[in-house]
Parts: C-alpha cells; structure tokens; sequence
C-alpha cells in the first residue's frame, strides 16, 4: 500500500474520531452530559492522527534512479 493511501486512511480515521468522540452524547454512547475527559482524550487522539496521515498524504515521493 502506497504512503498516499495509508495517509487519506489516517485522515478519515482521525476525523471519524474527533467527529464520535464530540457527538458522543447526542448518539447515546457517552457516560456522562457535557464533554468530559474521555470524549477530550479521543477528540486529541483524532487530531494526532488527523495531522500525522495529512503530513504523510501530502510528504512527496522521493525519486528512485
């Protein structure tokens, strides 16, 4: 799999992230109302990822001879 493909996955996998752990509430999977440490920690989480498979989608191939 080429580094492109494995960065647009960690792109969706880190908003798909952010995305749950904000909404977590709303769709009945959060323990306690409001945003708590949990649904933080998986909306940072989210954001690493997010930013590491932009830097690795947008890192140029290096030229082989």
């Amino acid at each position: 799999m080429s580094n492109k493909i494995i960065g647009w996955i960690g792109i969706i996998a880190g908003v798909l992230l952010i995305l749950i752990s904000l909404v977590a509430d709303q769709i009945g999977i959060g323990t306690y109302p409001g945003i708590n440490t949990a649904q933080l920690v998986g909306a940072g989480g989210g954001l690493i990822i997010f930013v590491l498979g932009l830097i690795v989608a947008l890192k140029k191939q290096k030229l082989e001879k």
